[in-house]
């Protein structure tokens, strides 16, 4: 593209600079400059130079040419934003409020080339006989080290650098005056760093067997293939309980897509599944396939967006940053576990990666697949509407029944005498599977020693100073020492044997975590051999592999853990699963509250009897009679859609309705609440149609954060597009104000309440 002028977004995520500033193209850059170049420009009075991203090239002057500066020149260590990358994020800034830089920065999930690995290997100039014979001069002038250089490479004329600098131990020195003496020659070559876990570094492509699909699988798989071909471009919903091979659906659909031409992204929610889902696609496509997720180094990350851009891979695989893949030829998006809250960015922009990728695909050109056993009640509610195809897996692709499910009523355990974590049934399953050799899975949604400290005499809550929290209790078994930890703002203290405010020794943490399951079975079933997977055992960069790959290889006979162990893994001798305090995520004060206990126990219990053996689930509660339980024991997803929508509907919940929440930030308690009281009243001005039901403005639910006071007001209107209305109108009046525009977020149909 050429042109004389670059419109230029710079690099500060700030709302008073959120537009594009024009500059002058120097000679010297004529030609060059292309959009979504990072560049350097002259920026403020003082000209500080500062990056900025090129959104336009023109002829067309918006200003007093005179006054235009110069682009400086092109940062060229930075990851370019190509033109589809910026319209995706004038898209998301448009839908989700933010500023165009921050937008920029998410769809740019690597910011930064790092420079490329080069792999050195020393070559033999000279023949073997030759080589052999300066071995021996050299070694009669005690020049050692060439000596055993020239030996080696009479033996073998190409070595790796790396090889010979280590156990041959000669320098680089030593290596450059053969060089020199033209004896040896140093070949190099650009290798890109493996993005895949150390199980994988040899990709076992051999070992893949084409599966013969189901004659629903075909269906499915034939029906989009064929709206693709004619050129028909939609989002369809795989609905398919837990163990029906939606899977095999995706890679047979990739398979034909990346035949025609094309490329695939598959969106997993957790970096959890990648191990497994990476090896079922390794197996098939070879090195064609890579990965992107938040555990790979930044060289790492470099690497696969490098690849990415060249054409050299045709599959990515990861989390939501995938979705940002650089495909220049995107033909198809698979997104997983589609229900999952982590497709949800909790950070500005609080885009959703199901609304992202549908505009990505409308812009590429691409189809979009959703699948899950338990959709989202928004996508199903589109389903039902006929906005996007619905297709139905109801069987198990080996042919097994779904597990059997008995629900546990906590409060007549505890009438009865049992005050353990484990129901009667629960244990007697446990030491039944032990006998038999087979697996059980464990499932609490808790982390740890989780739990709040309080004082059983007065009553006192170990608080953080600075958080409106309460202190987590952490117990490091080794030392037998305890700390309290904010899991907000990383306030760290020591554990408390006395009150601080009555001196009773009755204070005590509430401790219903991995943690102590793990303690206890392993008291209960001394023989047991337990591995425990939560956010705590899963730290290091390859952990969660491991955990995984133990279990599968059957290295433990008791998986403890929170939802990432009930999310998609495929285990063949699980035969019993266990729901421990099931119904705890009833208690947060949210509306999709009754979604997600139904989402988790479904999800949990599909982990069990997945093969040939018959499986069993436990469900224990305080609340059998709650609908959610109820619908997700009968693995009933129909009916509990029909009752859940049937409440969104009536109290205008999305999906029937959508909700805007609006978090105000503010190091002052008096201006935060002062700053919400006004924007509410600047979107109580619409009005007729356009009028919004309104809550709020009042305190967070934390109500301060690190010293951050945290006010929020909810919006909620059957149309999206006044609720964009309002808050486009909410952005002029804070920047009519001149506040700070990080000291107040959108989030539309947020999935966390504030």
């Amino acid at each position: 593209m050429t042109g004389r002028f670059a419109n230029i977004i710079v690099d500060i995520s700030h709302e008073k600079v959120d537009r594009p500033f024009q500059y002058r193209i120097p000679d010297a850059l004529m030609g060059k400059l292309e959009v979504g170049m990072a560049v350097m420009i002259p920026f403020g009075r003082g000209n500080k130079q500062i990056k900025g991203y090129v959104m336009e090239i023109t002829d067309r002057v918006g200003y007093d040419e005179s006054k235009l500066k110069s682009v400086d020149s092109i940062v060229r260590d930075s990851i370019s934003a190509h033109g589809d990358s910026i319209r995706l994020a004038w898209w998301i800034r448009e839908n989700y409020g933010s500023t165009m830089i921050a937008a920029l920065k998410t769809v740019l999930p690597v910011k930064k080339k790092i420079k490329q690995v080069v792999k050195k290997t020393i070559v033999c100039k000279v023949d073997a006989d030759t080589a052999s014979q300066k071995a021996l001069e050299f070694e009669s002038k005690n020049q050692k080290a060439k000596a055993r250089l020239m030996r080696e490479l009479a033996r073998q004329p190409a070595l790796p650098q790396s090889l010979i600098t280590g156990k041959l131990n000669v320098t680089t020195q030593t290596i450059q005056t053969l060089e020199k003496a033209e004896l040896i020659e140093v070949q190099t070559e650009d290798i890109y760093r493996s993005a895949l876990p150390e199980q994988l570094s040899a990709p076992p492509r051999d070992s893949w067997q084409k599966k013969q699909l189901s004659g629903n699988q075909s269906r499915i798989v034939d029906s989009i293939a064929a709206d693709f071909r004619a050129g028909v471009r939609r989002t369809y919903l795989i609905h398919g309980v837990t163990g029906s091979g939606k899977t095999e659906v995706y890679m047979e659909l990739i398979g034909r897509i990346i035949a025609d031409g094309r490329q695939a992204v598959m969106l997993i929610p957790e970096i959890a599944l990648t191990y497994q889902t990476l090896m079922r696609f390794y197996q098939r496509f070879g090195d064609r396939v890579s990965v992107m997720n938040s555990r790979l180094s930044a060289g790492e990350r470099s690497d696969q967006y490098e690849r990415a851009a060249r054409g050299d891979i045709d599959i990515m695989i990861g989390p939501r940053s995938a979705l940002f893949a650089p495909f220049e030829r995107l033909g198809l998006v698979i997104m997983d576990e589609e229900h999952e809250g982590s497709y949800k960015s909790e950070s500005m922009p609080k885009y959703h990666a199901r609304e992202v990728a549908g505009e990505l695909c409308r812009m590429k050109n691409a189809s979009l697949v959703l699948g899950s056993a338990t959709p989202s009640i928004e996508t199903y509610y589109r389903a039902k509407k006929g906005e996007i195809g619905l297709f139905v897996l109801k069987e198990r692709l080996a042919g097994g029944q779904l597990p059997k499910v008995y629900v546990e009523d906590l409060r007549s355990e505890l009438k009865s005498g049992n005050r353990s974590i484990f129901s009667r049934r629960l244990h007697g399953l446990i030491d039944d599977r032990l006998k038999k050799g087979e697996q059980t899975m464990l499932f609490i949604n808790r982390r740890g020693y989780a739990g709040f400290v309080s004082c059983r005499s007065c009553g006192h809550v170990m608080k953080c100073p600075h958080c409106d929290v309460s202190l987590s209790e952490h117990t490091d078994r080794y030392r037998k020492v305890s700390r309290l930890v904010c899991h907000y703002c990383g306030f760290v203290m020591p554990g408390v044997t006395s009150c601080p405010k009555c001196g009773s020794k009755y204070i005590l943490g509430f401790r219903a975590g991995t943690q102590q399951i793990e303690e206890l079975l392993n008291r209960e079933f001394p023989a047991a051999r337990v591995l425990r997977m939560d956010a705590d055992t899963t730290k290091s960069k390859d952990s969660y592999e491991r955990i995984l790959s133990q279990f599968a290889d059957g290295e433990a006979d008791i998986l403890v853990g929170t939802q990432m162990i009930v999310k998609g893994h495929d285990f063949a001798r699980v035969t019993l699963v266990g729901v421990l305090a099931a119904d705890m995520s009833l208690y947060a004060g949210d509306y999709r509250a009754g979604e997600r206990t139904f989402q988790l126990l479904t999800q949990a219990a599909g982990r069990a009897g997945r093969s040939a053996l018959a499986g069993e689930v436990v469900i224990q509660t305080y609340q059998p009679e709650h609908y959610a339980v109820v619908h997700a024991a009968s693995q009933d997803y129909e009916g509990f859609y029909e009752e859940e929508i049937s409440y969104r509907d009536l109290m205008a919940y999305p999906p029937a309705a959508h909700m805007m929440a609006v978090l105000v930030l503010s190091e002052d308690a008096l201006t935060g609440a002062e700053h919400a009281r006004e924007l509410v009243e600047q979107a109580k001005r619409f009005s007729g149609d356009r009028k919004p039901v309104l809550i709020g403005p009042t305190e967070a639910l934390i109500g301060k954060i690190s010293d951050v006071y945290r006010y929020v007001f909810y919006a909620k209107h059957r149309d999206y597009q006044v609720l964009t209305g309002i808050k486009d109108a909410l952005e002029r009046l804070i920047h009519e104000r001149q506040w700070n525009a990080d000291s107040v977020q959108f989030d539309f149909d947020p999935m966390n309440h504030y």
